[in-house]
C-alpha cells in the first residue's frame, strides 16, 4: 500500500477542528499512489455522512502548490469534475499536516477501465472532457513551465545516448529535432493549460461517461495538441502499438467538437503524436537504464512501439 506518511486520529482530529466538515467516523489509506500519499475519510455533519479524500504532497512542496490548487478550483468552477481543495473556515485550501502540504477534497465515485477494455465510446467521452477542459482553462491567469517538458528531455535525451543502441539513438535524436522544429515555427497551434499525464488509470467512469479526471500534477503550459496526443497514444494503442482506429476517430471527433482544431494543428499532428510517445518512452527509458534505480519500472518499449507505428503510419485530424 502506498501510504508513505502514516496518520492516526489524533493527527486528522487536529486538521478538521479547522474545517466545517463534520467529525471523523473512519479513514482508510489508499492504494496504488506512487507519489502522494492519500487517505478516504468519512465525516458525519447532522446526521449526514459523507466521504473526503485527504493528499498529503509527498514530492511537491507548499512553493509549488498554489498552481495546482488554484488550477483544479478553477476547473471546478467551470464544471469540469476535478478534485478541489475545499477550503476551511478562513477560506485556505491547503494545509500542512505530519510537516507535509495536506489537502481534503471531494470524493469522486466511479472505475478505472483497463487499457484493454477501452472502446469507442471511452474515447470519445475522454475527447469531449479534454476539449472541455482545454476550454476552460484558456483563460486561466497562472502558467508553470512543465517539469518534463522540451528542455528536460533535451537534456535527458544527451544524458541517455551513450546508453542506448545506434538504431534507438537516432530514433531519440531524431525526434527531439522534429519538434524543435515545430517549436521554432508553431504556426497557430494553440497553447494553454494541459493535464499533461491524462493516461487511462487517471480517470474514473460510470458506464461510459466521465466522472473524474485526477491526478492534476503534471499541469503545465504547453500545446493543446500535444496533451490530446498523449491521449490518443494511450487510449488508442494496440498491444502491438499500432493505434486502433475506430477509437481514435471517435477521441479525435469529440475533442473537435469541444473546441475546434487549427489548420496549424492539422498540420502539426503527425509530429506531436510522435513527439508524446517519445517523450514517455525517454521517461521510461531513463529508470529502466539505471540499475540503481527505486523507481517503479514501466516497460518503455511500449512507448517505442507506438512511436514507430506513428512514424510509419500518421494519422490526420478530423475536418
Amino acid at each position: 500500500m502506498a501510504v508513505y506518511t502514516q496518520l492516526d486520529q489524533d493527527d486528522l482530529n487536529q486538521l478538521l477542528n479547522d474545517f466545517d466538515l463534520g467529525s471523523l467516523v473512519n479513514f482508510k489509506g489508499i492504494e496504488g499512489g506512487i507519489e502522494n500519499t492519500n487517505y478516504f475519510l468519512s465525516l458525519k455533519k447532522e446526521g449526514v455522512q459523507c466521504e473526503y479524500v485527504l493528499t498529503l504532497f509527498e514530492e511537491l512542496d507548499h512553493e509549488e502548490l498554489p498552481y495546482f490548487i488554484e488550477l483544479c478550483q478553477w476547473l471546478s468552477d467551470r464544471h469540469i469534475d476535478v478534485p478541489f481543495a475545499i477550503q476551511d473556515r478562513n477560506g485556505i485550501g491547503l494545509k500542512k499536516l505530519k510537516n507535509r502540504p495536506a489537502a481534503i477534497q471531494p470524493r469522486f465515485y466511479g472505475e478505472h477501465v483497463g487499457q484493454a477494455e477501452l472502446t469507442a465510446d471511452h474515447c470519445a467521452a475522454i475527447g469531449q472532457v479534454l476539449g472541455e477542459f482545454h476550454v476552460a482553462a484558456a483563460d486561466f491567469y497562472l502558467q508553470r513551465q512543465a517539469h518534463r517538458g522540451v528542455f528536460w528531455w533535451r537534456r535527458e535525451s544527451e544524458l541517455i545516448v551513450p546508453k542506448l543502441s545506434a538504431e534507438d539513438q537516432k530514433l531519440l535524436k531524431d525526434e527531439v529535432h522534429r519538434f524543435d522544429q515545430l517549436r521554432e515555427n508553431p504556426s497557430d497551434i494553440k497553447v494553454g493549460t494541459i493535464h499533461g499525464d491524462l493516461f487511462h488509470d487517471n480517470v474514473l467512469f460510470q458506464g461510459t461517461r466521465v466522472s473524474a479526471v485526477l491526478d492534476l500534477y503534471n499541469a503545465a503550459t504547453g500545446f493543446l495538441l500535444f496533451d490530446l496526443a498523449i491521449v490518443a497514444n494511450d487510449w488508442c494503442s494496440n498491444p502491438d502499438g499500432s493505434i486502433d482506429h475506430a477509437r481514435e476517430h471517435a477521441l479525435l471527433d469529440a475533442y473537435n467538437k469541444a473546441r475546434p482544431f487549427t489548420q496549424g494543428e492539422r498540420d502539426a499532428w503527425a509530429v506531436l503524436s510522435c513527439t508524446a510517445a517519445m517523450r514517455f518512452w525517454l521517461s521510461r527509458l531513463i529508470p529502466w537504464l539505471d540499475k540503481n534505480s527505486a523507481q517503479k519500472l514501466k516497460d518503455p518499449d511500449e512507448l517505442k512501439r507506438i512511436l514507430l507505428f506513428r512514424r510509419q503510419n500518421p494519422s490526420q485530424l478530423p475536418d
